[in-house]
């Protein structure tokens, strides 16, 4: 919603808004000239944005059907539009490189935003996290090319009219919205048929759906081979029809990182970007904020990430163990919805259970009312490691009492509040591991 919120200022327009707290990104906004207020009300509606005729209202489906707010605008004649709606529209007006996937697409359109950028393309590119090499989520730099993140999340991502598309992971997942799998699979086959042809969908290999395949295996269109990790990095070889590149440097950890950086690299190559560049923008990729961000390294590493899936968690897991194979690592999850911790209760429990330690804190609530039954409990009775379960206020005395080398911050609610104050306190701790 930032970037969009930026999209529109840059244009001219006068851009206000509600959310729930302050953040960089809000005081960003409001630097730029947004009028954004924090306490929900009708009364608290900058009076410029009170006429229907002069107002667009531009709504994320997280927002709540119950909202004031929201009601007001539907009851009061104005245009509410979904932020999907919105991106659609654009989507028609320039070259539309869309990234698209369960997990992944935050990091791939992020390292693809960086190599279009570091090879000379002029684009314009809305992100779901802040790429640290910009220090935004927004890139306003021309027309040439749009980079979008796919959002399947009320089938959002079916509103763009992509040129170009990946699909990174298709787990199950959001179905508080979809039901059941069968449908979440339909919308990403609907998704991949919206470019001109298969040929301009690239999918990981072993999705059943069209489209030419990247990954790990030689029997995919394009690949990765020959990785080995040096000073803290990954050293790889990518093959892409005839194009071998070989010894391209990339720090993000993890083997499914590996993969989000084939599928950026397909879509640069796809669009006439250069091997020199793309070495050049790949080795230069600094990360996203909240995606693997190292937030201390001593005494103890800590590390921030906003996995809040199953398959996010085991991928963390992999990440961690493969760059500090001997260390006692501890995990600190919360949970996000009461909807997806009924529904992946088990393979939560199963995920975290391949940590050395674990602290749950309770559920993160988002949009949703406490479901009868379901609780941080829920996953620590089936899981093989006994965890803590604890109220966020005692989290950096209790992180620190644990005695982990390793200490990995993971959830998609209001864990990211806590980092800090955690690592202020890790700071002046004796490590005791």
């Amino acid at each position: 919603m930032s970037a969009l919120a930026q999209y529109f200022l840059q244009k001219g327009h006068k851009v206000g808004g509600y959310d729930r707290m302050a953040s960089s990104l809000t005081n960003k906004l409001a630097s730029m000239g947004a009028e954004i207020h924090f306490i929900e009300g009708v009364s608290n509606i900058p009076t410029a944005f009170t006429n229907p005729e002069k107002t667009t209202v531009v709504r994320t489906p997280a927002i709540p059907s119950n909202s004031v707010e929201l009601s007001y605008f539907q009851t009061e004649g104005f245009e509410v539009l979904k932020r999907s709606e919105v991106l659609g529209a654009l989507s028609q007006e320039m070259y539309c490189i869309a990234v698209a996937g369960t997990h992944g697409k935050t990091t791939t359109s992020a390292i693809l935003t960086h190599l279009l950028r570091s090879s000379g393309k002029k684009i314009t590119s809305f992100l779901g996290g802040v790429a640290h090499n910009i220090d935004s989520n927004y890139v306003s730099e021309g027309d040439e090319l749009m980079v979008v993140e796919a959002d399947e999340f009320d089938r959002s991502f079916l509103q763009l009219q992509p040129d170009l598309a990946c699909v990174t992971a298709m787990d199950a997942d959001h179905l508080d919205i979809y039901g059941e799998v069968a449908a979440l699979e339909s919308s990403f086959k609907e998704f991949v048929a919206l470019p001109p042809s298969s040929d301009n969908v690239w999918i990981r290999e072993g999705l059943t759906l069209s489209g030419r395949s990247f990954g790990s295996n030689r029997s995919s269109e394009a690949y990765v081979d020959n990785v080995r990790i040096e000073n803290g990095q990954y050293l790889f070889d990518f093959h892409y029809n005839k194009t071998h590149i070989s010894d391209l440097v990339f720090s993000l950890p993890g083997h499914h990182n590996l993969l989000n950086a084939a599928a950026a690299l397909c879509l640069s190559l796809d669009v006439g970007c250069s091997e020199e560049y793309l070495r050049e923008g790949l080795n230069t990729f600094s990360g996203i904020d909240r995606r693997f961000s190292k937030r201390l390294e001593t005494p103890m590493v800590v590390i921030d990430d906003y996995a809040h899936h199953p398959e996010e968690i085991k991928a963390m897991h992999e990440a961690v163990r493969t760059f500090y194979p001997s260390s006692n690592i501890l995990a600190v999850f919360q949970p996000h919805l009461f909807s997806r911790t009924r529904d992946f209760c088990a393979d939560f429990a199963s995920s975290l259970s391949m940590f050395d330690q674990v602290i749950l804190l309770e559920i993160y609530p988002a949009r949703e009312l406490p479901i009868e039954g379901v609780s941080a409990n829920s996953i620590a009775e089936k899981m093989a490691v006994r965890p803590k379960i604890i109220d966020k206020q005692n989290l950096a005395t209790q992180i620190s009492a644990m005695g982990a080398d390793v200490v990995v911050l993971m959830g998609a609610g209001d864990i990211a509040d806590e980092v800090e104050e955690v690592v202020a306190h890790l700071k002046n701790c004796k490590h005791v591991g």
